[in-house]
């Protein structure tokens, strides 16, 4: 049997736990493999339950404890990092719970910031150099360590509440199709809310480098100068504020 064979059936077996797939491997003792497959769950349960600590207190842990065994029955790991692993439990708990969509909603949260913290560095943009800048010929770009997240429940609010130790409210739907912003600044993610306009032109702008002109010329389209003017001018002063720009390049 070739390795790579031979590998592939003992990881099917460790996901299904099906004794006919161990008996068909060329293993010469089977005894104490079971001491392998509960490392391996384990193993992925620590795994989920460090990445998604907050979810885990809203749902209880018994109930998240069965959220998670169930996607790890249904989906072995991908990676070669077990890092990766957790990545594909927000969509597993938006199908397990669809009458609860704070609860998917609140576990992309905690994955963002998690794949934020280990994001890319990146030089940001200080507030004196905005003086001095040609925007007419600027271009802007945001930094690697930035998610926008469209959320439709106050699942944020929920999280906040419980990472500082208080009494979340309850889940509720958002009447404004707003988003949530998160991002890394001097070693620690942030977080905070974003209404629609900051967070359509934020996505517009996390699609890669682009003059500042044609952002401003997308605002005016939009809201028209009146508005959509100073709109930029006080998003870029305060996505300069919370370190959120990149790069700017004449």
């Amino acid at each position: 049997m070739r390795l790579s064979v031979l590998q592939s059936g003992f990881l099917g077996w460790l996901a299904s736990g099906n004794e006919e797939e161990v008996q068909s491997l060329p293993l010469r003792r089977a005894e104490g493999l079971a001491t392998y497959q509960n490392n391996y769950r384990t193993s992925l349960m620590e795994c989920l339950a460090e990445t998604y600590p907050q979810t885990m207190a809203w749902l209880g842990e018994a109930d998240f404890a069965a959220a998670a065994a169930r996607h790890i029955d249904r989906t072995p790991p991908h990676s070669w990092t077990l890092d990766d692993y957790a990545d594909g439990l927000p969509a597993s708990l938006s199908m397990d719970y669809p009458d609860d969509p704070e609860i998917g909603e609140m576990a992309r949260i905690e994955l963002a910031l998690s794949q934020g913290f280990v994001a890319a560095d990146a030089a940001v943009m200080k507030r004196a150099q905005v003086a001095d800048m040609d925007w007419d010929a600027a271009w802007l770009q945001v930094i690697p360590a930035l998610v926008i997240l469209r959320q439709n429940t106050n699942a944020a609010e929920i999280w906040m509440a419980l990472a500082e130790g208080q009494v979340p409210p309850l889940a509720q739907e958002q009447q404004d199709a707003g988003g949530v912003l998160i991002w890394r600044r001097e070693g620690i993610c942030r977080l905070r809310r974003l209404d629609g306009d900051e967070a359509a032109m934020l996505e517009m702008l996390a699609g890669g480098p682009l003059p500042f002109g044609q952002i401003c010329e997308h605002a005016v389209a939009l809201w028209g100068a009146e508005k959509g003017i100073p709109a930029i001018g006080q998003w870029l002063a305060r996505w300069v504020g919370d370190g959120l720009i990149a790069a700017a390049q004449a």
